[in-house]
């Protein structure tokens, strides 16, 4: 008997359409890769540090089109990507760059650009993707972005391996 597997993407949207778009990638068995959350005392407000293959994986984010927020966890991404009318729609990430503006091509470029620098990979299969709906949202999630260094011991994807 074969289980059903959950849609990963929301049944026939376009994620070529322009908007704003919460993303969340995790690393493969949600290990701690990518940073580590330091400060948080008196004199320091807590913050990713980033491994080296975080940084790596920052690297490659930067040069996708449209991001307009993001934060590197220890062992998951989270980050805002516009599709806009002014982002370039074919502007090289890359030399082999996506042929539309599309959230899986960029998604799948990135991760592929991360893996191939690595020499292997390190992200589950698949990712999170929440279709932001108005300033409101968009407030919500920049928020949660930029709060959650300050959250990781609460995090649902917190983790200590």
């Amino acid at each position: 008997m074969q289980k059903n597997r959950k849609q990963n993407r929301l049944a026939g949207f376009d994620y070529s359409q322009l908007g704003a778009y919460f993303i969340t990638i995790c690393t493969k068995d949600r290990k701690c890769l990518l940073s580590t959350i330091v400060g948080g005392d008196a004199h320091i407000a807590p913050y990713a540090a980033l491994t080296s293959t975080g940084a790596v994986v920052q690297r490659y984010l930067l040069t996708i089109p449209g991001i307009d927020r993001y934060v590197i966890m220890p062992n998951h991404v989270h980050m805002i990507l516009r599709i806009s009318a002014t982002a370039p729609v074919t502007g090289p990430m890359w030399p082999d760059a996506p042929a539309e503006a599309c959230v899986p091509s960029l998604i799948r470029s990135w991760k592929t650009l991360v893996s191939k620098e690595l020499g292997f990979s390190i992200w589950q299969k698949s990712y999170y993707d929440h279709i932001i709906r108005d300033e409101l949202d968009y407030i919500t999630k920049a928020q949660y972005i930029d709060n959650n260094p300050a959250k990781w011991l609460e995090d649902k994807y917190y983790s200590i391996s």
